[in-house]
């Protein structure tokens, strides 16, 4: 005999609960981004449900993930329904979701131009509100040794020691190595500062016969190569 349960129909549930529904007769892959963090909301309030708070929440971010990516705890908690819980799950969701990039991308790839090094490193700098300093170890094949982050700064820019950047080279016995930085602002015009610590650190390279073949910026989606605009 049919169950009383089993005739109810997605209409007759509560609307925070019919992107779990939808789910579980559809599939993941038909669920909008707001039904999938009304998912993780778990519940709106008496006045919106949870779909309409995340698409409130997402139209505040610009529209998409790729805003929210970038929102604190702090930043989710101001929309009402929005506890610290709610905002932890959010951001782990999230967070989970930029992890999993990280491991379809292990470094075993041979470097041979600069769309390689942006493929390779874009993980690491997405959703950044910050400036951050990483270098590239390439062994003579071009194949990738390992990454290093070399500092962390404000958005204004961040320090990069040559002496920190090469001791690290000589240690992975590197035979190469690329720079790379971010640009929290979004200009991908290397500054001044940018162009003579390049040089310098070129310059510091040859002495001790290591290559240093490019330089990126980097900003959330674009970046800016020194050696194909032939500054290296």
């Amino acid at each position: 005999m049919e169950s009383y349960e089993s005739k109810i129909s997605i209409k007759s549930w509560a609307e925070e609960d019919r992107p779990r529904e939808k789910l579980l007769l559809q599939g993941r892959r038909v669920l909008s981004d707001a039904e999938l963090v009304a998912i993780l909301i778990g519940s709106g309030s008496l006045n919106e449900s949870a779909v309409d708070l995340s698409k409130r929440i997402l139209h505040h971010f610009s529209g998409d993930l790729d805003g929210l990516g970038k929102a604190s705890v702090n930043d989710l908690s101001k929309f009402k329904g929005i506890g610290e819980a709610k905002a932890i799950s959010i951001i782990a969701a999230l967070e989970l979701g930029r992890r999993r990039k990280e491991t379809e991308h292990k470094q075993t790839e041979k470097v041979s131009c600069s769309k390689d090094i942006f493929h390779l490193m874009h993980r690491y700098f997405a959703d950044l509100n910050h400036e951050e300093f990483w270098i590239i170890l390439l062994n003579r094949a071009n194949k990738v040794l390992s990454q290093h982050l070399i500092s962390k700064g404000g958005q204004a820019g961040t320090i990069a020691d040559p002496k920190i950047i090469f001791q690290t080279v000589l240690q992975h016995h590197a035979a190469s190595v690329i720079l790379a930085h971010n640009h929290p602002s979004g200009n991908l015009k290397p500054s001044q500062a940018d162009l003579d610590l390049t040089k310098k650190l070129r310059n510091a390279g040859q002495m001790l016969d290591i290559a240093v073949p490019d330089h990126l910026i980097f900003t959330d989606k674009y970046y800016y190569s020194f050696a194909d605009e032939g500054l290296m």
